[in-house]
């Protein structure tokens, strides 16, 4: 288990509605993207970055979009994100709300896997 006050990995994973991946990924920059930004540079998250399959056909269904993200410790996954840092990029919530639901009809199938780093011997 990660010790206290040690950074912390998690991926997101997304599959997303076949000829939708275009969609969600607009969504997602122009909706999620900034409020993660925000979060990084408050120092609650370290690093974060965004992954899409090359190929589209190399058999595996599993998923279509995955974000990693590097949390400065546990209670920093365990916050939520500021509603002071959503209210002040996003004034129109109505719009946010929105946009964000049909960011999730696009979505087949969504989990998260908390890595735990494994020391390879010296």
């Amino acid at each position: 288990m990660a010790a206290a006050g040690k950074p912390v990995t998690a991926q997101y994973f997304y599959r997303i509605k076949w000829g939708f991946q275009d969609e969600f990924i607009e969504l997602f920059d122009r909706n999620h993207w900034p409020l993660l930004r925000a979060q990084q540079e408050s120092g609650r998250l370290l690093d974060v970055r965004a992954y899409e399959p090359r190929f589209h056909g190399d058999g595996r269904g599993d998923w279509t979009y995955e974000v990693t993200i590097t949390y400065r410790d546990w209670a920093a996954m365990e916050e939520h994100t500021d509603p002071e840092i959503v209210a002040r990029l996003y004034p129109d919530a109505d719009k946010l709300k929105r946009e964000e639901q049909r960011r999730f009809e696009l979505v087949e199938a969504h989990w998260d896997t908390v890595l735990e780093e494994h020391e390879l011997p010296k």
